[in-house]
């Protein structure tokens, strides 16, 4: 019952043709591919430098030095992985011609027992596998055989295909429960997932028994990173944090993890692999633990726009309701790291409340991290923004003020390029007998399905309005179903089939309209978008007494640019009255709301007074316009706020 009852669309038969996401593919595409590729090739003026290929050029070589993090291998493959995604559905010869070139100059670099870790091939390779704990070389492996299989689906080429094997093959060779293997497990999780997917090309039981080894073997007993650290005598960076090996999530065996611990990244990488092994091994005590720390994350450690990991200190999840806005660490990665593991739990489930997490990352948590133009990054994604404590605060020296042309741990640039390059898959999925609309897009998903070719046309303006169509076409006569996803934020909907009134029930958020279906029929979708004022539980000390603006899918915030500096001076009536209005001029169009609110008054305090007594408070009137989270710092460096005190 845990196996998976659909399956993402495929990417060549999905055409998104315009709106809200397509414009971000061709960001993708057009702007941000290029520039990532400058980047990885140290060719960007007064960016930090990446060393990605230059490392594996001196690999190649068989000499040279290596530059930059341990982990930098996987910064190629992560946009590897993205230009196989975006060759799916507009083929271009003269990138492929590009990422064929990269691939050559990787496989060179690969030893002849199939290892490919450039740091360890340039810094003494005799020394692999002595710090799995920290440096990374299954985390690259993970990361290469993504992108592998990615570019062997979208090219039908094998060469990268084949490194990855070899490459997983070697660490099969190394780790393990057998006689004279490493009882080890990734530092950083991703391989879990990844050897998944291996397994789905190669259908290599290996590849999958790999996979579940590397989930049941992490925090037992004798515990191997403990080992590892006095064996080599490792840096231990955590023996003084409250998570310990818990950063790893390797303090216990996870399946007697009952909440996420640790670095954020990690763990929700763990939780998609997790789910994917739960699905492909029918392991339901697997399953219930994946169930588990999504409940921990989504309703105790998760920010109103998806983001997770609050701490700097371990980029991780600390305690539940502790979401500060302002030292907040949010990353990019993590944010779509929640989005892989919500797609795998919807997989098995159909549970269209991981769908909604994911909406709500994909529109705020993670397009926060890139500017409009596709050429600047945050890694962090603040809720509050005081550029001088920026700064001038050592612990908020971490929250960039505005975005950066790239890091020299730029995880995050190319983590989004993969996933918006791949978002077609993500918008539609289909069983044997359902399509599901998951996300709304402009576009085109064609199928086989009830033995029939079906079309399915997605037309809309979302999420600024609030109509959808959705034609269905099919050659003849075909009996199947369209689960139409009505979004939790929604409370109020209505759909008609062929200009009747559709009144079934919804099912785990999805109406399910079952049919015969002939030629073309229309689907009517109307999802209704107040402004809706939204609170935290009052457990969550920083935003007691304040509201956050939503309007749709998307959460708002204030910017100094429309409202002046000291926004923790604004204040929110109850009854506020917005004015909605779309402004295709500004930060490439976006439906801004403005509203009557009132400013906390500083005409009775004297320069030389701190503190006075308490007189009541006095406010000014002041307009406010407030602008999608997602957009903000694309105008100028200044103050931000999502949370508002709320009178």
């Amino acid at each position: 019952m845990f196996e998976k009852k659909m399956k993402m669309a495929a990417l060549d038969k999905v055409d998104i043709n315009g709106g809200f996401w397509k414009e971000y593919m061709e960001l993708v595409r057009c702007r941000m591919l290029p520039y990532q590729w400058e980047a990885l090739n140290d060719r960007v003026k007064d960016a930090e430098p990446s060393y990605g290929m230059a490392n594996f050029k001196a690999a190649a070589a068989g000499k040279g030095e290596f530059r930059g993090r341990v982990f930098q291998d996987s910064d190629v493959y992560k946009w590897l992985e993205a230009v196989a995604y975006c060759l799916m559905w507009h083929p271009d010869k003269e990138l492929e011609a590009t990422a064929d070139g990269a691939i050559d100059i990787i496989a060179a670099a690969q030893q002849p027992d199939g290892y490919l870790d450039t740091y360890y091939i340039l810094t003494g390779i005799e020394k692999r596998f002595t710090n799995v704990m920290d440096n990374h070389e299954l985390y690259i492996m993970g990361h290469m055989t993504e992108a592998a299989v990615a570019y062997y689906y979208s090219t039908g080429k094998r060469k990268l295909l084949d490194a990855a094997i070899r490459y997983v093959d070697c660490v099969d060779r190394h780790f393990g429960r057998e006689e004279g293997k490493l009882r080890g497990y990734p530092g950083h999780e991703v391989a879990e997932m990844a050897l998944v997917a291996l397994y789905g090309v190669t259908g290599d039981e290996r590849h999958l028994n790999l996979a579940r080894y590397f989930i049941d073997e992490r925090g037992q007993e004798p515990l191997f990173f403990k080992e590892e650290r006095e064996k080599y005598h490792n840096e231990y960076k955590w023996k003084d944090s409250y998570f310990q090996d818990q950063y790893y999530q390797a303090g216990k065996p996870v399946r007697d993890q009952e909440k996420a611990e640790g670095h954020a990244v990690r763990a929700v990488y763990l939780c998609t692999g997790m789910a994917e092994v739960a699905s492909k091994t029918e392991d339901g005590e697997l399953f219930a633990a994946c169930e588990r720390l999504w409940k921990s994350i989504v309703e105790k450690q998760m920010y109103i726009t998806g983001s997770i990991g609050s701490s700097e200190y371990g980029e991780a999840f600390t305690f539940d309701y502790d979401l500060p806005n302002d030292t907040l660490y949010a990353e990019t990665c993590a944010a779509i790291g929640l989005v892989f593991f919500a797609r795998r739990m919807f997989e098995i489930t159909k549970d269209g409340r991981y769908i909604d997490v994911m909406e709500r990352c994909l529109y705020n948590g993670i397009i926060s991290g890139v500017s409009l133009d596709g050429q600047k990054f945050f890694y962090v994604n603040p809720l509050e923004m005081l550029p001088e404590a920026s700064k001038k605060d050592f612990y908020k020296r971490h929250v960039d003020v505005e975005r950066q042309k790239w890091f020299a741990c730029a995880c995050c640039p190319p983590n989004v390029s993969r996933l918006i390059s791949s978002l077609g898959g993500y918008a539609f999925e289909q069983s044997d007998s359902e399509i599901f609309v998951n996300l709304y897009v402009n576009g085109n998903f064609r199928t086989e399905i009830a033995g029939c070719t079906a079309e399915i046309q997605t037309e809309t303006s979302y999420p600024w309005d609030e109509r959808v169509s959705i034609r269905v076409k099919t050659e003849r006569e075909a009996e199947f179903t369209v689960a139409v996803r009505v979004p939790d934020w929604c409370g109020n909907w209505t759909v008609s089939v062929d200009g009747g009134e559709y009144t079934g029930k919804l099912q785990k958020g999805y109406l399910y309209i079952e049919r015969k279906w002939n030629g073309t029929s229309v689907i009517e979708l109307t999802l209704k978008m107040p402004v809706r004022l939204m609170a935290a539980h009052p457990r969550v000390r920083d935003d007691v007494g304040k509201t956050a603006v939503m309007r749709g899918p998307l959460v708002y915030c204030l910017e100094e640019e429309d409202n002046g500096a000291q926004l923790q001076e604004i204040y929110l009536p109850e009854d506020a009255r917005f004015e909605q209005t779309y402004d295709p001029e500004l930060l490439n169009g976006v439906v801004t709301l403005k509203a009557d609110g009132l400013r906390l008054t500083e005409a009775e305090w004297g320069e030389e007074t701190l503190y006075q007594e308490y007189r009541g408070q006095h406010f000014d009137s002041q307009k406010l316009t407030f602008i999608p989270y997602y957009a903000w710092a694309n105008r100028s460096v200044g103050e931000m706020t999502v949370w508002v005190h709320m009178k």
